[in-house]
């Protein structure tokens, strides 16, 4: 007789799995209200200067909501990944992924500095942490 996939999973390797996922999602979700909040105060002063104030606020927030609709995406991409390479390797992919992201962010230099190219970086990277965040996601589900 053979097991069901449910009876050969250890309770240690069911706790190593909550805990990963853990982090992840800590990691996800501080960078959500991290980048919320600066979005709403200082992105549209230092990415978006020549537009009025309200559009400035807006495009802010439209690379608010932009990692929203890409994550499926990461999500398809890294499932993929994931059972090709292995699960906790595509993990710390995509954490990887989401960190280099978040720091490039932190270091990205202002509008008043590169010009048009801060906002479009912007965009690419917040595009990046979208697709990491759509794997981490969909990776351990998988």
């Amino acid at each position: 007789m053979t097991q069901s996939p449910e009876q050969s999973i250890s309770p240690a390797m069911t706790q190593r799995v909550l805990i990963a996922s853990l982090m992840g999602s800590t990691i996800e979700w501080f960078d959500y209200f991290l980048y919320g909040t600066v979005a709403g105060l200082v992105f549209n002063k230092l990415f978006f200067p020549t537009e009025d104030p309200a559009v400035g606020l807006l495009l802010s927030y439209a690379t608010f909501a932009l990692s929203f609709f890409i994550r499926p995406f990461g999500g398809i991409l890294f499932s993929h990944i994931g059972d090709r390479v292995g699960r906790k390797q595509t993990l710390v992919l995509t954490l990887t992924l989401m960190g280099l992201a978040t720091v490039g962010m932190g270091l990205l230099p202002t509008y008043e500095t590169i010009g048009i190219w801060a906002p479009v970086l912007l965009i690419l990277l917040r595009l990046v942490q979208g697709l990491g965040i759509g794997g981490e996601w969909g990776v351990p589900y998988c």
